[in-house]
């Protein structure tokens, strides 16, 4: 990726790890990234969904499968992965006419960090054993 590239990404909340709220002054922009992804994670359905991919057996899941098990409609349920997928919670890959989604471990790790600014292994452990 140049230089370029890199500048022009957005900020995501992954790329926040090491920057907890409670042990550093938080930059405009960090706080700006930091809000955004609280405010994605702020909705029921978004957090079922976290926890559905989380829960399968491969580790991810397509649109349609997620929306069979919330009951909701597959417009709604990719709305609600658009916004996991742009805070930087969610990874994706079309395959066909289906799209695969897998929760981003960084994203959830500078959440975590945020809220506790202890270091933990716990998300590396469940990532290390699924492949």
């Amino acid at each position: 990726m140049s230089a370029q590239e890199v500048a022009a990404r957005p900020l995501l909340v992954g790329d926040l790890c090491c920057s907890p709220v409670l042990q550093a002054e938080l930059q405009p922009e960090e706080a700006l990234v930091l809000a955004g992804a609280l405010k994605a994670l702020a909705d029921p359905a978004r957090l079922r969904l976290l926890s559905l991919i989380r829960a399968t057996a491969v580790g991810r899941a397509t649109t349609g499968v997620l929306a069979d098990r919330l009951g909701l409609s597959q417009p709604t349920v990719t709305h609600h992965l658009g916004a996991l997928f742009d805070a930087g919670f969610l990874e994706r890959e079309r395959d066909g006419r289906k799209t695969w989604y897998w929760v981003n471990i960084a994203g959830l790790q500078a959440i975590q960090q945020l809220l506790d600014p202890a270091p933990t292994k716990q998300l590396l452990t469940i990532e290390t054993k699924r492949k």
